[in-house]
């Protein structure tokens, strides 16, 4: 990977400690086969190839250990907690032994993501310290009771949240020792400890796989 210590450092964390159960599949679907690869593998390989990237962490169940280190281009990897908090905070943590700088936190199962998209969250989070991909929702959207439209919800300023979420590393390691450990995710987090997160477009093509029908559509994704 590229080191440049005139810049800024960047270390990326993925988090692959999940088991993804909706999936299906036999087995977490961060290791199930993707256009003859696993998902984790299109996904490190975007992040070991960005000539921005200096480190890379991967956090893994504790029962994937083995998965895990086939993986290439890994700089270290980290047995995950029970909570997304807390293998989010055990990646920090490994990163934090390579310097300090920026963090890209970013899910293994997001494995169509743009090259582009990683400068523009460092582009950001750069200028205001932290910064995260999102969609503006466009669908309508309704407040369902006893499965039946209870009323419409306004959608003006609502986004869908993406990764990467990109943050100071101590800033968001701060932000971490004193967190819920529910926190939805990193902007949560970052929120609460009262950092101000800038917005950064995503793409309807970075998406997390999920049910089992995603696989096919991140394989046309990948396909183009």
């Amino acid at each position: 990977m590229h080191i440049d210590m005139t810049s800024d450092f960047v270390i990326a964390v993925l988090v692959a400690g999940g088991r993804g159960e909706r999936a299906g599949g036999d087995g977490p679907k961060q290791w199930q086969t993707l256009c003859g690869r696993r998902v984790a593998d299109w996904t490190v390989q975007i992040f070991a190839d960005h000539p921005r990237v200096d480190r890379l962490v991967v956090v893994h169940h504790p029962e994937d250990e083995s998965d895990a280190l086939s993986l290439v281009g890994v700089d270290a990897l980290v047995a995950g907690g029970a909570t997304r908090a807390a293998s989010v905070q055990a990646g920090l943590d490994a990163a934090r032994a390579f310097g300090t700088g920026f963090v890209l936190i970013h899910d293994m199962a997001r494995p169509c993501l743009r090259p582009d998209l990683i400068d523009d969250c460092l582009d950001h989070a750069r200028a205001s310290g932290a910064a995260a991909l999102a969609l503006p929702v466009t669908d309508a959207l309704w407040k369902g009771e006893n499965g039946a439209v209870a009323r419409t919800v306004p959608r003006d300023g609502l986004y869908r949240a993406q990764t990467p979420q990109c943050f100071r590393l101590d800033d968001i390691i701060a932000a971490h020792a004193s967190a819920d450990p529910d926190a939805a995710d990193d902007v949560a987090v970052a929120q609460a400890a009262g950092m101000t997160v800038a917005i950064v477009r995503g793409s309807e093509d970075n998406i997390k796989i999920t049910y089992p029908q995603d696989f096919d559509r991140a394989a046309r994704i990948l396909g183009q």
